[in-house]
């Protein structure tokens, strides 16, 4: 079993959701502030004759648990739904699992999922 934990943008949650939602079983989504390779937003001012430009971006992160069959069609899905062609679109890591309870049904492994 594989890990995938996805870092996009905040606009994009709900495009990177509907690409994964028949392809997985649950998720989790945590949303926060995050600083990359991409442009920080520009805000305005004082009474809107300065700007600033923010420290952070505001992102979110797509936490999923996975059969090791369904990496290449969840990573591409997720890639594909959060692509904008700027820097800062987000990163895609995947780890391994070495077990999974799942507590309400108290299966294990691959049934847990």
């Amino acid at each position: 079993m594989k890990r995938i934990e996805a870092t996009v943008q905040a606009t994009k949650i709900g495009a990177v959701t509907e690409a994964i939602n028949d392809i997985v079983g649950g998720y989790t989504i945590l949303e926060g502030k995050g600083r990359g390779s991409g442009a920080r937003q520009e805000m305005r001012s004082g009474r809107g004759t300065g700007t600033i430009t923010a420290e952070f971006n505001q992102v979110a992160t797509v936490s999923t648990v996975i059969d090791d069959s369904d990496v290449e069609k969840v990573s591409t899905a997720i890639a594909d739904a959060a692509f904008t062609g700027k820097g800062g679109d987000g990163i895609v890591v995947v780890s391994n699992v070495d077990s999974v309870l799942n507590i309400a049904s108290k299966k294990s492994g691959s049934e847990a999922l």
